[in-house]
């Protein structure tokens, strides 16, 4: 057993301490850093330990303290974001995850927003099922005219957490669901197609058992008024069906969870049915219900080539108390949810580490042994959870919705929590534990990152590292061409027993990747969170083939992406009637000479929001084409006023010399600063970044031809480091950056 670390000997890696000071830490009003690392994990033990004390167990909460903040500082188990930001702290906001309950009245609707509104200034996120919402074009009897429809309301509820986000170190994300059934269910499948619609929002279908039995068959099903509960019309399924695959194979969006699996498995029918999940989709909730989750680092929990069984039975029996403790000591931010969630009392125990567990024990992401083995440990970790809720309810007491329970009809043995286990995204914690996310394969076993100054530093997967010079081909060298060639599979240099063990997320056939997520979904209590990976050439038919596979294999809903789909931008090219970049002869070239301007030119002045403040672009043409750029930033006057004027003449002379208006955008586009402002597609992460924004608007506004370009291999928005698709998100392994937290 590892040693509790003091500031010293604190197992974190200098990216990890990066994301911890800039997230995490303690800090005054004018932002200057109050606590180290261990000074947090010391606040986060001693809260949770406090409801020792609070429940009147008899436990000493002293001696629980210390053992909390051993498993914290040796990272073999993390809570979640919110519970080592706020332990502690003025906000106690401990949960990360919350379900309400969306009316079909306006008064209902606009309750639910505000509630948003309060949970997302707490820093949770929030998931939403509209199908109660009457479809467009219905009766609304109050006022004689027509209902305007769920959609409507989504956008209203994604304006509330654009303005509430602005600001926090947490920013609001959604998960909006809509019942396959449901009459606009096929608005709700196109509504991502314009990337710029409900930014703050995943979405997925929420599919049913007859609709999936309707696809298998070539049949119909029926869609239902949710106003009346009578049926209208009747669809065909494999349309439908056909439409969401083609919509997730566009961007990856919608994803899809099985409601009625997710009920099949609901511990409380008498309370409540399921209808939406956390942003994420791991974590299935009732209206009103928040889960506390925590991961158990994988990686830590490796002895003599084996997995250390003992230690994690210790574990897990110590991470499952802290959640439940975490339930009695948090600070809910609405009376309805600390309510719901005392009584289901429902905690969510997962993984991280994964991967890192099957290359230490050398066994292949894709292989048999690997499912079998993930089997085995979810079921050994649920196993012992629920034992020792077995033994915490005949401490503390049930949960008080015990009785009418799943759990009081097979047998009446009490329990403390209605469910145990979940497998959430590990994005930021993961980092923090220098772990892979999740049960995800690895991001990558090298990778570039671009910093601040603009050096270049190749990040290398430690276990890589550690192996390749433990082996003898270790290079620097290597590891930047691992790092541009994406993989290390067909890189000789590499022996090849390591190359099979050593597969990140495009190594491995989607098939793999749901064959993994059946594994551990056969023994978790709520849903696995993951992303399967499709490379760039996936045909359609291949994203529906892993949708009937998780289907078939037990799975309780799927998220896909494929690569470069989300990470697009279109960029202008020149004009039809003027000669490609690569004909113009050598000696035009050479010879070329800036135009002349004329007297009067036309043009249109863009407003753009920056970390600066407004920043607005007027851009100039003449006959043929783009001719100058102007920049005045609304706040006058400084450094970044200056700046954009420097990049205002650079870009005009730049096009009156022949550049073409791509290649600027490309040169600016996703530059970031420490002032980004917005979010998603609308994201602006520095000046120059707008001015290429702006340039892009405006030949989509005058009608050019475009190309498909992608923004800097997929960037993220704050470091510049890769982004990548996994558990249902996108991370920055970088920086920490999570579009979903």
């Amino acid at each position: 057993m590892e040693k509790p670390a003091d500031s010293a000997t604190l197992p974190l890696s200098p990216n990890a301490i990066t994301v911890l000071e800039r997230r995490y830490l303690k800090r005054d009003a004018e932002g200057k850093v109050l606590e180290t690392p261990v000074d947090m994990f010391r606040r986060v033990a001693k809260t949770i330990a406090s409801a020792e004390t609070q429940l009147k167990t008899g436990q000493d909460a002293a001696a629980l303290e210390e053992e909390f903040y051993r498993m914290m500082t040796t990272l073999e188990f993390l809570p979640n974001s919110p519970t080592l930001m706020n332990a502690g702290r003025e906000l106690g906001q401990l949960s990360a995850c919350f379900v309400l309950p969306v009316g079909d009245s306006m008064e209902e609707i606009f309750e639910a927003i505000k509630q948003t509104a309060l949970i997302h200034k707490s820093g949770g996120g929030t998931g939403f099922s509209f199908s109660r919402i009457r479809p467009a074009r219905d009766v609304v009897a109050s006022t004689s005219g027509v209902s305007s429809g769920p959609l409507s309301f989504m956008k209203v509820f994604d304006a509330a957490t654009e303005t509430i986000k602005q600001g926090g170190t947490r920013r609001g994300a959604n998960m909006g669901i809509l019942r396959v059934d449901h009459p606009d269910i096929m608005d709700f499948i196109m509504a991502k197609r314009d990337q710029t619609v409900l930014t703050n929002f995943n979405i997925s279908v929420g599919m049913t058992e007859a609709f999936m039995e309707a696809v298998e068959n070539d049949g119909e099903y029926a869609i239902i008024n949710p106003r009346t509960q009578e049926p209208l019309i009747n669809m065909p399924a494999r349309k439908v069906f056909d439409h969401i695959v083609d919509l997730a194979w566009n961007n990856g969006e919608p994803g899809i969870i099985f409601l009625d699996r997710l009920n099949r498995d609901n511990p409380t029918p008498h309370i409540g049915e399921f209808e939406a999940t956390n942003p994420c989709g791991e974590q299935p909730l009732l209206p009103y219900e928040s889960c506390n989750l925590g991961s158990i680092n994988l990686a830590k929990l490796v002895k003599d080539n084996d997995v250390d069984w003992d230690h994690l039975k210790t574990i897990v029996r110590l991470a499952a108390r802290f959640l439940d403790n975490v339930i009695e000591v948090n600070n809910y931010p609405i009376p309805q949810i600390s309510e719901m969630t005392r009584a289901n009392r429902k905690i969510g125990l997962g993984v991280m580490g994964w991967a890192d567990m099957l290359i230490l024990l050398g066994i292949p992401y894709s292989s048999d042994d690997a499912v079998a083995l993930g089997e085995k440990l979810m079921k050994f970790i649920t196993d012992e959870a629920r034992q020792l809720s077995f033994e915490l309810a005949a401490e503390r007491g049930a949960f008080p919705n015990f009785k009418g329970s799943v759990f009081d009809k097979k047998g009446g043995k009490k329990i403390r929590n209605a469910t145990s286990t979940t497998i959430a995204p590990t994005g930021t914690i993961s980092i923090m534990a220098s772990a892979s996310s999740g049960v995800e394969p690895l991001f990558a076993v090298s990778y570039v990152r671009q910093v601040m100054d603009d050096d270049v530093l190749v990040e290398v997967h430690p276990l890589f590292e550690k192996i390749a010079h433990e082996r003898g081909f270790y290079s620097p060298e290597l590891m930047k061409k691992i790092a541009e060639h994406g993989t290390v599979q067909d890189i000789v240099e590499v022996p090849e027993d390591i190359r099979r063990i050593f597969v990140s997320a495009h190594d491995i056939t989607p098939e793999d990747h749901i064959r993994m997520q059946a594994a551990f979904q056969k023994y978790t209590d709520n849903a696995v969170s993951k992303t399967v990976n499709f490379c760039t050439s996936a045909t359609k038919e291949d994203v529906a083939t892993v949708y009937r596979l998780a289907y078939q294999q037990g799975c309780k809903g799927v998220t896909i992406y494929r690569d470069g789909s989300r990470d697009q931008q279109v960029l202008s090219v020149a004009k039809a009637d003027k000669l490609p970049e690569d004909t113009v002869p050598r000696e035009t070239k050479k010879k070329g000479r800036k135009r002349e301007r004329p007297r009067a030119l036309r043009g249109t002045t863009y407003q753009m929001e920056t970390g600066c403040g407004p920043l607005y672009i007027t851009i100039n043409e003449d006959d043929d084409g783009l001719f100058e750029l102007f920049t005045t930033m609304g706040k006058a006057g400084g450094c970044a006023a200056s700046q954009c004027e420097a990049i205002g003449r650079l870009v005009s002379l730049a096009w009156r010399s022949g550049v073409q208006a791509r290649q600027a955008v490309k040169q600016m586009i996703g530059i970031t600063c420490h002032k980004p402002a917005g979010f998603g597609d609308n994201r602006v992460t520095s000046c120059a970044d707008a001015v290429a924004k702006a340039i892009q608007m405006h030949m989509a506004q005058h009608g050019e031809d475009s190309v498909a370009v992608k923004q800097n291999g997929g960037a993220c928005p704050e470091c510049g480091g890769p982004v990548e698709h996994e558990g249902g998100c996108c991370v920055c392994h970088a920086c920490g950056y999570s579009e979903c937290a």
